[in-house]
């Protein structure tokens, strides 16, 4: 019961962020903002922290890492007002003002606030509005991410209870559940990586976060290759980081996060079977998450699993877009057109 609840939770999550997309104002450009920032933070924590800093052993970029990894929050703020419509200056004063939040609570006060700026910005004169947004709307947008922080919490351990229950039932159940939901949100403006590390997942879980997302961008590449979702550099973007090609994703969840359940799934048990450990939490991106492996794992036998998740998720990819072919679907153009739309609108 508490499997279901948890996976119907995640699934609740991941549509609401698909319909955020299609109906809230500015939506689907607030959805990318939130990619750009997951990117920003945690993609420089996972590679200068834990391959620079812990595998490489440097110090330094260790501490680039940790810098880097420590302002999901601002990022998320910050390009997300950008998305709206907000002056650089504004948007940056909204991204500071929420420091030390996470990517989620900076996304959700960044966003609400931002609407609030520009008003600002067309009703207040010139240099007065400075002053306005200063005294209403910096401290507007941390108490806004401050209540949204428990919120927040309170739904990523719920999640984090699915990890918890597979992990005390059998290899193969949590190998399945646990690579499939962490495979989807690698496509989702959450981010597995900020999902990751906001439950602190180490050891075998972290293991199947990582090299399951690393067989993703097989499984990705295949599958917007066959569908034709976009040109080359969008299926060679996809591949290397789902997260740049949010917006296409998200107007396409049903092949997409269907295809990437079934794939991450089928890597989980591969790696769950396997026995191999991550300690490095946050890790679940393609390439530093399969080159932190070889830090806590045999080299051959790591080698071994990344190419067998690597085949199975390249089937999978193709099967995926088998079963979708006839299935309609939103290609890039289509989304820059709308976009094209909505700006002369």
């Amino acid at each position: 019961m508490e499997i279901l609840k948890g996976t119907s939770l995640l699934l609740l999550v991941l549509a609401g962020f698909t319909l955020f997309s299609y109906k809230a104002p500015k939506g689907s450009k607030a959805m990318a903002a939130l990619a750009g920032a997951a990117c920003a933070a945690f993609l420089v924590e996972a590679f200068q922290l834990y391959v620079g800093g812990d595998l490489l052993g440097f110090e330094f970029l260790g501490e680039v890492g940790s810098a880097a990894g420590g302002m999901g929050g601002v990022a998320a703020a910050a390009l997300v007002a950008l998305a709206v419509g907000a002056s650089p200056v504004y948007a940056l004063l909204l991204g500071v003002s929420v420091a030390g939040l996470g990517l989620l609570p900076g996304f959700i006060a960044g966003y609400l606030v931002a609407f609030l700026v520009k008003y600002i910005e067309r009703k207040v004169p010139g240099g007065l509005d400075l002053i306005v947004i200063i005294v209403i709307c910096a401290p507007l947008v941390r108490f806004i991410g401050e209540i949204m922080t428990p919120v927040v919490n309170a739904t990523l351990l719920n999640i984090g209870g699915i990890i918890t229950e597979t992990a005390n039932s059998n290899p193969v159940l949590m190998g399945i559940i646990l690579g499939g939901v962490i495979t989807v949100v690698a496509t989702a403006p959450l981010s597995s990586m900020a999902l990751t590390a906001m439950l602190g997942l180490t050891g075998v879980p972290m293991a199947i976060g990582a090299l399951a997302v690393f067989g993703s961008s097989f499984m990705n590449y295949v599958l917007f290759d066959r569908m034709k979702f976009g040109d080359r550099k969008t299926t060679i973007s996809v591949a290397i980081e789902p997260l740049t090609q949010a917006h296409i994703i998200s107007a396409n969840p049903v092949p997409v996060y269907a295809t990437n359940f079934i794939g991450g799934a089928a890597s989980g048990v591969i790696i769950a079977l396997s026995g191999l450990i991550n300690n490095a939490t946050g890790t679940a991106t393609p390439i530093a998450g399969l080159a932190v492996m070889y830090g806590f794992n045999d080299p051959v036998k790591v080698t071994i699993v990344a190419l067998s998740c690597a085949a199975v998720s390249a089937i999978a990819g193709f099967l995926g877009s088998m079963v979708f072919k006839n299935y309609k679907i939103k290609k890039v153009a289509e989304l820059e057109n709308n976009e094209a739309v909505e700006k002369a609108a």
